[in-house]
C-alpha cells in the first residue's frame, strides 16, 4: 500500500504550470460555453483544451445533466480521439446512478463513489475536497482504510499509473467527475490536484451555463415561431393558403437543427409544404383537431441524421412546440370558420330582410294595380261584346284585355310572392306532385334531349300544403332547369325524407350561376334572360310559396357544371305540431 502522500499548501513550486495558466484554462471553457455550441461540439473542445493543457494521456467527463446520463472521452491516439456516449446509468445499492460506458469497472465504482460523496476522508487517497488521486494505479486502491475496492485486477484503470477523479457541481441536482489519466507514475502533484478541483468546478459552471443558454436559444427560436404565427394571422385581407403557406415556413427556423429541417402542414385534404421538402430520416406530428375530428396534421421533418439525444432525435421543448403550433391552427381555422358562419348569418338575415322590404312594397303596388286592372279588364270586355265594332278597333280591345290578363298574372305573382294570398292547404303526397308536374313536361324535355331521372323515395311522409302552389313551385323549378340546359342535359328530380322534413331537389347539368347571380336569383324582377323571355318573377314566387308553408329553399351552383334547388318542407307530423 502506498505511503500517506504528504498534502500541502498551495505554492508555485508544487506544481509544473502557473497558477495564472489554470484561470486562462477555465476563462476558455467559461467562454465556450457561451458561445450557443451543441453539448457534443462543448465536450469535444473542452477535452481537448484539457487534455492539451494537463499533458495527461487520456480525460474522461462523466455527468447526470437533469434527466441525461453522459460521458465523452478524449485520448491522445489520433484514432480514438474523441468519443460521446448517451448511457443508461447503473444503480448502485443506494438507488444511485454509476456513469459509466456500459461495464461495471473498477474505475466505474471509483467515478459513481466521488460523485455521491461516498468515501472515508481519511483515506489518502482522497483529498478534503472529495477528489480521488493516486500516483501509482498499480497498488491496490482502497474507499477506506479498512475497505478495499472489490474483485480489482493488477491495475485495473486499463494501463494508466496515475489516476485523478475530480468531482464538480452542475447544478442543486446535477453532478459529474473530471477524470485525468497518465500512462506516466507520479504525473500529478497535491497542488495540481487542488487547482484540477477548482478548474472542475468551473467546468460544471460552463455545463450548466451552455445548458442555460441553449435552452434559453430554443425557447427564444419557439417563440418567436409562435409569435410570428399570431402577426401573420392577424395580417388583415389574409387567405387561409396564404395563412398556412406562411406558417409552413415558420416551423423550421424553430427547430434545433434548421439547416436540415423541412415542414408539411395538411388540412382537409390539401397540403402546404417548404420548398426542400423530402421524406427524411426522423420526423414528428401532431394532429389538427378541430370540434373533435382530425382535419389535418402538421409535420416537421429531419431530411439528415443528427446525434440522437437522450429523448430522441427531437427536444421535448420541440415536441411540446408542435402540439401549440397545431392547436394553434385548430383555433385560428375554427375562428376564421365561425367568423365565416356569423358572416354568412349576417348576409341571410340582411337578404331575407330585404326580401321582407320587397315583399311589402311588391304587396303595395299590387293592391293598388288590381283596381284600376280590374276596370281596364271590365270596360275592354265590355266594349268588345259590341258587335258594331269595326275589325281594327277589335283587334285593338284584345290587345288590351291580353295585356290586361298577363298584368293581373304578374299582380297574382306578386301576392304570391308577399305571401299574401290565402293557401288552402290538405295532405299532399310530394312524389304525386312531382309526378304530375313532370307529365306535363316530359315531351319538352325528350324534345329538347334532356334525359329526366326521377330518384323519388317512396316512404317520405305526407305534407301540409296547397297542392296548387307547391304544382306551380315544381313546375317553375323544372322550368327554369330546361331553361338552363339549351344544349341537352340530365334533369334530377330527388325525393327525400330528413328529420321533421320531405326534401325536394331539382337538379341540372346546365349552365350554372356565378355566386353574384346566386345573390340575387330570389329577388323579384331579377333576371339573367333576354328581354321579354321571362318577368323575374318565377324564383321569386317559389320562394314566396316555400317560406309560406315554413319551409326553406337553398341553391348550389357552379358555371359550367348546373345548378341544384334544394327544398325542405316540414313533414304533416311537424306541421301539426307547428299548428297546435
Amino acid at each position: 500500500m502506498n505511503t500517506k502522500q504528504p498534502k500541502e499548501p498551495i505554492n508555485p513550486h508544487s506544481v509544473r504550470k502557473p497558477i495564472e495558466d489554470f484561470r486562462t484554462l477555465s476563462i476558455r471553457i467559461l467562454h465556450y460555453a457561451n458561445l450557443g455550441v451543441s453539448r457534443i461540439a462543448f465536450l469535444r473542445q473542452s477535452s481537448k483544451i484539457l487534455l492539451e493543457f494537463s499533458g495527461c494521456d487520456g480525460i474522461e467527463i462523466r455527468v447526470k445533466d437533469q434527466e441525461l446520463f453522459y460521458c465523452c472521452e478524449a485520448k491522445r491516439d489520433p484514432k480514438k480521439s474523441f468519443r460521446f456516449e448517451v448511457i443508461n446509468p447503473l444503480m448502485a445499492e443506494t438507488g444511485m446512478g454509476c456513469i459509466c460506458f456500459g461495464a461495471n469497472t473498477v474505475l466505474d465504482k471509483l467515478c459513481g463513489n466521488v460523485m455521491h460523496a461516498r468515501f472515508d476522508p481519511e483515506s489518502h487517497f482522497f483529498t478534503r475536497n472529495g477528489t480521488f488521486w493516486t500516483s501509482d494505479a498499480d497498488n491496490p486502491l482502497f474507499l477506506s482504510e479498512a475497505s478495499l475496492v472489490e474483485n480489482q485486477p493488477k491495475n485495473p484503470v486499463n494501463g494508466y499509473k496515475s489516476l485523478v477523479i475530480v468531482p464538480f457541481v452542475v447544478d442543486d441536482e446535477n453532478n459529474g467527475v473530471l477524470v485525468l489519466k497518465s500512462l506516466e507514475r507520479f504525473f500529478f502533484t497535491e497542488g495540481e490536484i487542488e487547482l484540477y478541483e477548482t478548474t472542475a468546478q468551473n467546468l460544471g459552471s460552463a455545463i450548466a451555463a451552455r445548458r442555460a443558454r441553449s435552452d434559453c436559444h430554443e425557447r427564444v427560436k419557439e417563440l418567436t415561431c409562435l409569435y410570428n404565427m399570431t402577426c401573420l394571422a392577424n395580417r388583415p385581407g389574409i387567405t387561409l393558403e396564404e395563412l398556412l403557406s406562411g406558417f409552413v415556413e415558420l416551423l423550421p427556423p424553430a427547430w434545433q437543427y434548421p439547416e436540415i429541417t423541412c415542414a408539411r402542414i395538411t388540412l382537409d385534404g390539401r397540403e402546404f409544404v417548404t420548398s426542400n421538402f423530402s421524406e427524411g430520416k426522423s420526423s414528428q406530428k401532431a394532429k389538427i383537431t378541430i370540434d373533435g375530428k382530425q382535419r389535418g396534421m402538421v409535420e416537421v421533418v429531419y431530411i439528415e441524421n443528427r446525434p440522437v439525444i437522450y429523448e430522441g432525435p427531437f427536444l421535448r421543448e420541440e415536441r411540446n412546440l408542435i402540439d401549440a403550433v397545431a392547436t394553434e391552427i385548430a383555433h385560428i381555422i375554427k375562428t376564421r370558420e365561425a367568423e365565416d358562419y356569423k358572416h354568412q348569418l349576417q348576409e341571410q338575415l340582411r337578404h331575407a330582410d330585404r326580401l321582407a322590404t320587397i315583399g311589402q312594397l311588391a304587396a303595395g303596388v299590387a293592391h293598388e294595380l288590381n283596381e284600376p286592372l280590374g276596370a281596364i279588364l271590365g270596360f275592354s270586355q265590355l266594349v268588345k261584346k259590341n258587335p258594331m265594332l269595326p275589325d281594327q278597333i277589335s283587334e285593338d280591345i284584345n290587345k288590351i284585355v291580353n295585356a290586361s290578363l298577363h298584368a293581373r298574372e304578374v299582380v297574382k305573382k306578386l301576392l304570391f310572392f308577399a305571401r299574401q294570398v290565402p293557401t288552402k292547404k290538405t295532405m299532399v303526397d310530394l312524389n304525386q306532385i312531382a309526378a304530375e308536374g313532370l307529365y306535363f313536361l316530359e315531351s319538352r324535355c325528350a324534345k329538347e334531349q334532356i334525359q329526366v331521372v326521377k330518384e323519388l323515395d317512396p316512404n317520405i311522409k305526407p305534407i301540409f300544403a296547397d297542392p296548387g302552389q307547391i304544382h306551380q313551385v315544381l313546375v317553375n323549378l323544372v322550368v327554369n332547369a330546361i331553361q338552363a340546359m339549351p344544349d341537352g342535359g340530365v334533369l334530377t328530380l330527388k325525393t327525400t325524407a330528413e328529420e321533421g322534413k320531405i326534401v325536394l331537389e331539382v337538379r341540372d347539368t346546365g349552365v350554372g350561376m356565378t355566386d353574384e347571380v346566386k345573390k340575387q336569383v330570389f329577388i323579384p324582377f331579377f333576371t339573367t334572360k333576354e328581354v321579354g323571355q321571362g318577368t323575374g318573377l318565377g324564383l321569386a314566387v317559389v320562394h314566396g310559396i316555400v317560406t309560406s308553408h315554413g319551409g326553406d329553399i337553398r341553391v348550389d351552383s357552379e358555371v359550367g357544371k348546373g345548378s341544384s334547388f334544394i327544398i325542405a318542407l316540414p313533414d304533416a307530423e311537424s306541421a301539426d305540431g307547428d299548428r297546435s
